[in-house]
């Protein structure tokens, strides 16, 4: 599947392909993940401003790859949590 790193900002956002779910990873500049989480088909660009808005959960920049359904990208996301342990996602979700 794709994979794209672009910057965690509006400009970054607005390059994210939108025709499939992708399981993103916010990370900080050195590249340690602080947040994954999981878009619909067509929402992760709005997924990640919804992020930069609310203005919690720092990062230098965001990292998707593209799933063929959004099962198989809930599945990516529970394994990247569960090896990585993002400090700002839930933890026992």
């Amino acid at each position: 599947m794709a994979k794209k790193t672009v910057d965690f900002n509006k400009s970054g956002a607005a390059k994210l392909p939108s025709d499939k779910p992708v399981v993103y990873k916010i990370q900080t500049a050195g590249g340690k993940t602080n947040y994954v989480g999981v878009a619909q088909r067509g929402r992760a660009q709005e997924r990640i401003q919804e992020h930069l808005n609310a203005g919690k959960i720092p990062g230098a920049k965001v990292q998707i790859e593209q799933a063929s359904s959004i099962a198989e990208a809930r599945q990516k996301e529970q394994n990247i949590i569960s090896r990585s342990q993002p400090k700002y996602n839930e933890q026992g979700k």
